[in-house]
């Protein structure tokens, strides 16, 4: 379990190719198609963020997938630290 001061951060947080209800967090215009774990890695590098990774972890509701999460210290709303994530997209493929 992630410490309370750790924001859990999952690609499918920013997968165009997903409802919100099927867990993007972000909107259709910060989302990109078909996020890595190594494209929301670089993202949060570049806004500034020191990202832990657990390239083994599977989100609970995709249990059968294996994309793995970041964590990063929490610093404010998760709704600012996914925006400055999906801001770092530039110039990625957009869905």
């Amino acid at each position: 379990m992630p410490d309370k001061d750790m924001l859990v951060i999952w690609p499918l947080y920013f997968d165009s190719g997903r409802s919100r209800r099927e867990g993007r967090a972000v909107s259709l215009n910060d989302a990109i198609k078909d996020p890595t774990i190594d494209d929301i890695i670089t993202a949060a590098l570049k806004a500034g963020m020191k990202p832990d990774i657990e390239r083994e972890k599977r989100h609970p509701k995709n249990w059968h997938e294996s994309a793995g999460r970041i964590l990063v210290p929490k610093k404010g709303p998760k709704s600012e630290a996914l925006k400055r994530i999906a801001r770092s997209f530039k110039g990625k493929r957009r869905g």
